[in-house]
């Protein structure tokens, strides 16, 4: 897996790896803080220099248009969590349903730090949210996207998809 952020995305699954241990998985978590099309571009570029059964790109909308993205990620064979407006919404979903349209972080990290004050993109503590994965998987199952085009629905997440195969 490709996160396309340096610290949230990682540590969320650094630590859902640990809680879900499962020998007959293998997780890779790597880092390319970049715009999403460079993310699927360097994940496209890691698979083909490796042995993957599958490979994701974790991504945001925030202010990028993921149309093209979408499209590379498609003909890559390269699957996408995207996270519409960031992934805090993601985190969010671990607390409650969440329909109304978001439009930027500081919205959903104002609902979010209802539930964990003070939260610190640049500190995250997967413990925070271990109670809540089930529920987030649900919530983000029903939040109405279809899967892989969460880029078009807002607000909406992916990573429900990526979270239960580690499970």
């Amino acid at each position: 897996m490709v996160c396309g952020a340096k610290a949230t995305e990682p540590a969320y699954f650094d630590g859902l790896k640990e809680a879900y241990r499962n020998a007959a998985i293998t997780v890779s978590i790597k880092k390319k803080a970049a715009a999403p099309e460079a993310v699927v571009k360097h994940a496209v570029a890691m698979r083909d220099r490796g042995v993957y059964d599958e490979v994701w790109c974790v991504v945001d909308v925030d202010e990028f248009d993921l149309e093209k993205t979408a499209t590379l990620a498609r003909r890559s064979r390269i699957n996408l969590a995207i996270s519409n407006p960031c992934f805090e919404y993601w985190l969010l979903l671990h607390f409650q349903d969440c329909s109304a349209p978001l439009t930027c972080y500081s919205e959903v990290k104002k609902r979010l730090g209802k539930h964990v004050p003070g939260y610190d993109k640049t500190a995250l503590r997967f413990a925070d949210y271990a109670d809540g994965v089930a529920d987030a998987v649900e919530r983000g199952r029903s939040c109405g996207a279809v899967h892989g085009e969460e880029h078009r629905h807002n607000p909406s997440s992916g990573v429900w998809a990526l979270v239960e195969k580690i499970r």
